[in-house]
This record gives structure tokens, C-alpha cells and sequence, in this order.
């Protein structure tokens, strides 16, 4: 029989909808149970890719011996952290202060006002390697919580406190100034792995946010070094394009196999804008084969992208990607890819006999190969090991489609499409910000955080609006079509309204008509894996204060930025998304007016050849405006003409023009090299 989450739309949800656990999701009806039963909740948060979240369902959620424990001393809650991202962050801060770690699946015991007294992440079913099994745990905290409750409801208020204490922050009154940025830089370096790239040791996440960072400041050895390590390693599909979440190792070889959209939209950014800067072809392939990937595994025919795919398939993690050598070979020869050339290939990809993971193979570009070029013969090698792999038993798929993750992916396209000429990830930029703009918002027209099987649910945070601002200026710079910058101020304008923080500055989380309250309010900080709330709204806010010359979208940035300006110098590589923002804001930046003559049927084609120039390198602090002559909306084309009939340039700075000029060659010359 199933228990209450067989009625929600979350996969990871649903994978628990037969557990004897009575599971309950999050909201009023579970809390309230817990408050007129005085029974304590029982917190347990995952995500559907999670490997040893099946593992502790396999071991414990399935047992009808713990579940009838957990049903009888506890109001068990299941949550999805990637549709309440507000529950897991809240919850997961309070079981890292109280353990020192953190992670999923996460196990949160609160008392019935949601006030948490102890947590921890995976118990086993047994006793193992020093963790207690998950029935002492259930029966230690059951007997705790009645024989210490007087202790429990006096620490309570301490603890409110304590995970209020991010909402109070208040902001620096210190100047800032450029040596933030050099203070930041040099920091991230210090912790920077000089031999094989990324940040610190394994587990090792591909940070992307940094990346960007220090390639907006103009560094390369360390970009250089990264980004070919990463796309080397196993922690990126040499067969089917796109990367996993993170490496086990240090090196990059081993993944922990599950793909996530919002890794993947970071990533493919980051290559596309290490090719702009630095010239290196294979990064602009890899950009590709990442974006071809989503389009071809992970798009759903309404326009909108999928969230995730699982580490596991037939109850082995990484048994879709991994191969032996005999399979290997195999494959080859009947690509008609035999002998020497095989053993090349084989060789390329470092495939063994003991293989590198369980007796298997993860392809990988092999130490020493990556220096030469790519043997003859591998690009049919791999859409034949890739047709033989659709053949196997795929991972899972969460087909929920989230905004914030969705924004992340339009803004991917949209740059590369805009960047590379290429129509097609255009087109599916389109289809997305069409899908979120029309179909994942409610009757009063709010934002929505999740859609699924044709319903929208869940009031968007404070990320889905951000990511989606900066979204929707990435599309509207990419062809120039109006609507995406009309709606890209509709949205800052009700972020702001919703969520700014009047008095301290900064973001909240969760609006104030949210309709859902947790035990305090807070304010989402750090840049890993994705870009926090704040500093996508900070960044999104300068860039529409220099196309609209608004300066209260700038005072509002700034707020941003002086209550996580000393962290970030301290934390930088955590914090790589706010140090563009503050490097943008003490650029200053420039701004590019184009301007086509009226009556001119596609400003986006009459201006292409001067929008090309503005794109052919990476201008990271640069906002591009274009329309025909007559433009009223972004103001930076107010007042512009088309000289002498032409399609024209302005290149100018807080809007202070230079003299139009009507020649690629000309406004080549006024940008000049990025600064």
C-alpha cells in the first residue's frame, strides 16, 4: 500500500511512495500531525540521483521492522532538496554545526515545531566503521527526546537563533575597492591544485563560478590547467558528452556517475568562454558535445530541460558508462575499427584488461595522449561504443524540470548559440524561456519552482527569479528581441519587491508571500555547486542598471555585495559567482549600443556583422543593447541613430558615448582588447 508521497510529482518522491514508512511530505499536514501528537519529526532529505540515498532506502526505508519503529516514535518527512532547496539548506546547517559534516542523504530529528536537536547523514542497517546502525540511532533519539525534554525545549531558542544569525548579517561599511579583488584571486590560487587543476583535494567538484572568475580577471595557467584535466578525465563522458557532479579522486578519473542539468549549463559556459579567451578549439568541441548532450538526453518536448540522471542503473553505480576491455574492442570491430588503429583507440582512451573501476574501463583521454592528436578513427568509435551503450539499461531519470536549473541552461544556449552561430541552441533557448514565462506560474502570476507532467508547483525562491533574470538578459543579448528584456525588468522589479531586505540589504531566500513559513528567514550565501540567489540577483541588477541606466537596480547589487564581500575574500573559491559580480561593478563596465535603421524588417540580422565583433572575444564586464533606430526600451538605445542609414555602433561607458562608428573594423577598434 502506498504511503502519502503517492500523490506528489518529485521522483525522488515517488521512489519512496511503497516504503512501510509512512512518509509525509513536507508541509502544514505533517507539521501540524507532530504538533497535536507531541511526536518528534524525523527529517530525511535526498535527491533522485543520489546513490547512497537508494542504498539507505534499500537497507532501512524498505525494512518493515525500522519503518515500523520510525512510524511509531516519529513523524517521518520526506523532502527533495532540489524542489525545497529553503528545508535542505536550513536543516543541513544545523546537522553540519552539530556534527561537522554535511551531505545525503540527510537525517534531520526536529522537534514538532521544526526546531532541530540532532542529526547525521547515512546510518547504516548494522553497526560499521564506527557509525552507529540506524535502529540504535532511532531508539537513542526516541529515548533522549522523552527523557530529555526539558533540556531539548530549552536549547530550542538558541538554535533559532544560531541558523537566524545568515538573515542578520549586516553589511560592511568598508570601501570596496579593487584590492577585494586582488586579495580574492591571490586566495584562490593559494588553493589551487597546481598539478591537476580544480580547487583542494577529492572529492573533487568542477567549480565553475572560480573559473569564470579568474578567466574575467585574465588568468590562464590555472583555467588552462582545469579545464583540459576535467574534459581528459572520466569525469566527462568521452563517449556521450556532458560531465558527472564530481570526482571521487583528485585527479578526475573517477566520477560519482550522476549527471546534473546545472553542472552541465556551467560547464559548457565555461568552455565556450575559455575558447573566447584563450583560443583553444578543443574547449569550443567540448562546450558543444555538453550542449548537444542536454539537447539530445535531457529536453522534454514542452521546451523546458530535465534535472537529472542517476549514478545507478540495475543496481550498480556508473554500469552504464563503464566497459570492459573485451566489450570494447568489440565494439570497435564493428565499427570496421580493427589491429593497430584499435589498439591506438583503446590505448587513446586508457582501456585495460583490470580496467580502473571494478574490473571495468572509464574512458578517459589516458597520461600522456592528451599532448597528441587524436588517433584516426575515434570520432566513429564513439558513436559506435554510444549506439552500443543506448542499448544498455539507462540511469534513471528525474524529468522534473526546475526554473533556476532551467535559467542556467537558456543562458548556456543563448551564449553559445549567439557566440557560435549556432540556430539550434538558440531555438531551444527560446522554447525554454517560453515554457517557464508561460507555463510555471500560478494564478496570480507568480513564478513556480517545479513543473512535471503538465503541473506546475511549489512558489519560486529567490535562485529560480535570479538565475532567470540573468537568463533572460543572456537571451535578449543574443537576438535582440525586446520581450526577453521586458521581462527580464518585470522580474527584477518583483525580486526585489518580494525579497530584497529593505534593512540590512541583500536577498531573502523565500518571499515574503511565500505562504509557507520555516523557522526563520534566511539568506542563501556560497557559489558551490551553483551561484547562490544573491549574487546571480547582484550580477543580473548591474547588468540591468547599465542598460537601463537605473540606479536603484545598482544600489541594490551593491547591498548584495557589501554583506558578502569579506567572506568572499576569505572563502573565494566558494564564492566565485559574487567576485564576478563585484569585478563587473568595479570594472566599470562598458556598454554597446547597436542600432539598425528604421523600418529594418530583423534588427537582429542588420546588425549581426557588428554584434559578431562584440562576441568574437570574451568581454566579460560588457552589456550589448541593439534595436532599430527609434528604440525606446533598453534606454541605452534611446536617442541613437543609424548613421547615414547604417547599421551603427556606440561604444560608451555609463553612457557616455564614443562617435558611432558603421564598420566591423572600426568598432573592433574602439573595444580593443578585453579589459
Amino acid at each position: 500500500m502506498a504511503n502519502r508521497l503517492a500523490d506528489e510529482t518529485s521522483p525522488y518522491l515517488l521512489q519512496h511512495k511503497d516504503n512501510p514508512v509512512d512518509w509525509r511530505p513536507w508541509g502544514p499536514e505533517a507539521l501540524n500531525l507532530a504538533k497535536s501528537e507531541d511526536r518528534p519529526i524525523l527529517l530525511s532529505i535526498g535527491y533522485s540521483a543520489c546513490h547512497w540515498c537508494h542504498v539507505m532506502e534499500r537497507e532501512s526505508f524498505e525494512d518493515p521492522e525500522i519503518a515500523g519503529l520510525m512510524n511509531e516514535r516519529f513523524v517521518p518527512i520526506k523532502v527533495d532538496r532540489e524542489e525545497r532547496p529553503d528545508v535542505d539548506d536550513l536543516y543541513m546547517e544545523a546537522v553540519q554545526a552539530m556534527t561537522g559534516q554535511g551531505g545525503w542523504p540527510l537525517t534531520a530529528f526536529l522537534d514538532p515545531q521544526g526546531v532541530p536537536f540532532y542529526g547525521g547523514t547515512y546510518f547504516p542497517p548494522e553497526p560499521r566503521q564506527g557509525l552507529p546502525s540506524f535502529r540504535q540511532v532511532l531508539e537513542a533519539v526516541s529515548d533522549g527526546y522523552s527523557k530529555q525534554r526539558t533540556e531539548i525545549d530549552a536549547a530550542a531558542a538558541g538554535v533559532r537563533d544560531s541558523l537566524a544569525a545568515i538573515g542578520r548579517i549586516d553589511p560592511s561599511d568598508e570601501p570596496l575597492g579593487p584590492e577585494l579583488l586582488e586579495q580574492a584571486q591571490a586566495g584562490m590560487l593559494a588553493n589551487a591544485d597546481s598539478a591537476h587543476g580544480g580547487f583542494g583535494g577529492a572529492p573533487k567538484f568542477p567549480a565553475a563560478d572560480a573559473l569564470e572568475f579568474l578567466l574575467a580577471r585574465g588568468e590562464s595557467a590555472h583555467v588552462r590547467r582545469t579545464l583540459d584535466s576535467m574534459m581528459n578525465g572520466g569525469i566527462y563522458d568521452q563517449v556521450g558528452g556532458g560531465f558527472s557532479r564530481y570526482a571521487v579522486d583528485a585527479v578526475w578519473l573517477t566520477p560519482h556517475f550522476e549527471k546534473m542539468l546545472y553542472d552541465n549549463a556551467l560547464l559548457a559556459r565555461v568552455y565556450l568562454h575559455g575558447w573566447q579567451a584563450l583560443g583553444e578549439q578543443r574547449w569550443r568541441r567540448i562546450c558543444c558535445e555538453t550542449l548537444d548532450w542536454a539537447l539530445r538526453d535531457m529536453h522534454g518536448p514542452e521546451g523546458g530541460f530535465y534535472s537529472a540522471l542517476d549514478a545507478d542503473s540495475e543496481g550498480e553505480e556508473g554500469r552504464f558508462y563503464v566497459w570492459g576491455e573485451d566489450e570494447a574492442r568489440e565494439a570497435l570491430t564493428e565499427a570496421g575499427i580493427a589491429g593497430d588503429a584499435a589498439e591506438r583507440i583503446l590505448g587513446y582512451w586508457g582501456v585495460s584488461p583490470v580496467g580502473n573501476f571494478e574490473g571495468r574501463n572509464i574512458l578517459h583521454v589516458a597520461a600522456g595522449a592528451a599532448a597528441s592528436a587524436p588517433p584516426p578513427g575515434l570520432d566513429q568509435a564513439k558513436r559506435e561504443l554510444l549506439a552500443r551503450r543506448d542499448r544498455r539499461v539507462p540511469p534513471g531519470l528525474d524529468d522534473k524540470r526546475l526554473c533556476s536549473w532551467n535559467a542556467l541552461m537558456i543562458s548556456a544556449l543563448a551564449d553559445a548559440g549567439a557566440v557560435l552561430g549556432r540556430e539550434d541552441y538558440l531555438d531551444a533557448a527560446h522554447g525554454c524561456a517560453r515554457f517557464i514565462w508561460e507555463s510555471m506560474r500560478d494564478d496570480e502570476g507568480r513564478l513556480l519552482r517545479t513543473w512535471k507532467d503538465g503541473r506546475g508547483r511549489i512558489v519560486a525562491y529567490l535562485e529560480d527569479h535570479a538565475f532567470l533574470l540573468e537568463a533572460l538578459l543572456d537571451l535578449y543579448q543574443a537576438g535582440f528581441e525586446q520581450r526577453w528584456f521586458d521581462a527580464a525588468r518585470e522580474l527584477a522589479d518583483t525580486m526585489i519587491a518580494r525579497f530584497g531586505d529593505d534593512e540590512r540589504g541583500g536577498f531573502f531566500t523565500t518571499a515574503h508571500d511565500q505562504g509557507e513559513e520555516l523557522i526563520v528567514r534566511r539568506k542563501d550565501l556560497g557559489d558551490h555547486p551553483i551561484p547562490a540567489g544573491n549574487s546571480a540577483a547582484a550580477l543580473g541588477l548591474l547588468r540591468l542598471s547599465e542598460l537601463t541606466g537605473e540606479s536603484e537596480y545598482a544600489n541594490r547589487a551593491e547591498g548584495v555585495l557589501r554583506l558578502f564581500s569579506r567572506a568572499a575574500v576569505k572563502h573565494p573559491d566558494s564564492f566565485g559567482h559574487s567576485l564576478r559580480a563585484l569585478d563587473f561593478h568595479l570594472a566599470p563596465p562598458r556598454e554597446v549600443a547597436l542600432v539598425a535603421p528604421a523600418g529594418a524588417q530583423d534588427p537582429g540580422a542588420s546588425l549581426a556583422e557588428l554584434a559578431a565583433v562584440v562576441r568574437a572575444e570574451l568581454r566579460p564586464n560588457l552589456v550589448l543593447a541593439g534595436g532599430v533606430e527609434g528604440s525606446e526600451r533598453p534606454e541605452l538605445l534611446r536617442g541613437r541613430t543609424a548613421e547615414d542609414g547604417r547599421p551603427s555602433a556606440y561604444v560608451c561607458e555609463r553612457f557616455a558615448c564614443q562617435a558611432p562608428v558603421t564598420t566591423p573594423m572600426e568598432l573592433a577598434g574602439q573595444l580593443g582588447s578585453p579589459s
